[in-house]
């Protein structure tokens, strides 16, 4: 598969084609690693960088012969060899050499996003999100260490110094203030601005092949890379990602999550379908890019267009919710 936007996302490939690929290339024209390989059924074994090692080596990969239909000796007809063997498919992705480091160590990012409609287009952002950490300092030189590479919270809550009440969690907002004291506002807007066209464009990907059902909606996950020249690499998409805390702070970052999408959702049929934001959403792509002016988007040159996404911002949901329902009143008693 090609990249979605070559300067954001990075290429990946199917195994075993190339595989098969490699093997007609020069050793000076092989790709080379560190790879993330990842099969099906995700074992811990296959999801580990691999450096410096042929991927058609790599555990879990059926061996060349096997491939290609027949081995040496073998006198069954390769037809019915093929039907003996197990095909399983494979991403390739190249890692990450230089991840953006905070205290040393590595990091990725959690981003809410709420999908009400593919035909057209309907995505909400949600303004709370964290930041994962490793509890091992980043090293190349120690490319097995799961502790190390992976900022999974099942992985991590398993290393020998992770502290269960402080978890290894920033919650978005502390990131993006770290950041700006870093390296100045505009680099941050220019950042999440670039996770915003990642959002867009991979869920324009696929929006020609998932049903679309307008009683039916999908909370997506997005893992987020950040490099050392602070571009961002999609990792990731989770539909319907974990909800379960890790802390108290996280606990209260899923409850109000689930309590807006609840609110977007509108079973109750509250809403006037108009609405910019709804608590800590804000409605990023409506058929087309959302202005965070009101009234529709002038889209002529997109000179002074800003789109109405608030990653990492202050989440004034609970008083933003109060002023919603109490206008929507108002509107219903003045209508009625």
């Amino acid at each position: 598969m090609t990249s979605l936007h070559p300067e954001k996302t990075q290429r990946i490939y199917k195994l075993p084609e190339l595989i098969i690929q490699q093997g007609h290339q020069t050793q000076e024209s092989k790709l080379q690693g560190p790879w993330i390989v990842k099969g099906k059924r995700a074992r811990a074994e296959s999801t580990n960088p691999v450096q410096d090692h042929p991927i058609e080596h790599t555990h879990g990969c059926p061996s060349p012969q096997a491939r290609m239909g027949g081995s040496e000796g073998d006198t069954r007809n390769s037809d019915d060899q093929k039907d003996d063997i197990t095909v399983e498919n494979y991403v390739a992705q190249r890692y990450i050499e230089n991840p953006y480091l905070i205290g040393g160590r590595k990091f990725d990012l959690r981003v809410y996003v709420l999908v009400m409609s593919y035909i057209p287009l309907r995505a909400w952002l949600y303004r709370d999100g964290f930041a994962r950490f490793s509890n091992t300092r980043f090293t190349l030189n120690s490319i097995d260490d799961q502790y190390v590479h992976l900022t999974n919270v099942a992985v991590q809550k398993t290393s020998p110094d992770y502290h269960p009440k402080k978890g290894s969690k920033w919650m978005l907002q502390r990131f993006r203030q770290y950041l700006a004291s870093k390296h100045g506002p505009q680099a941050v807007e220019t950042l999440f601005r670039d996770m915003d066209n990642i959002f867009i464009k991979s869920l324009q990907s696929v929006q020609k092949v998932i049903i679309s059902d307008k009683h039916c909606f999908e909370l997506y996950g997005y893992d987020i890379l950040i490099d050392q020249d602070l571009k961002p690499w999609l990792l990731e998409v989770n539909a319907s990602p974990s909800l379960t805390a890790s802390s108290q702070e996280d606990y209260e970052l899923k409850t109000c999550l689930l309590e807006d999408t609840l609110h977007v959702v509108d079973m109750e049929a509250r809403l006037t379908g108009r609405e910019k934001r709804v608590g800590g959403f804000d409605l990023m792509w409506n058929d087309g890019p959302v202005s965070r002016e009101d009234g529709p988007p002038d889209l002529s040159g997109m000179g002074n267009f800003v789109t109405n996404t608030h990653l990492g911002c202050v989440n004034d949901r609970k008083k933003q919710l109060r002023q919603l329902f109490c206008s929507l009143q108002v509107q219903k008693k003045a209508s009625s």
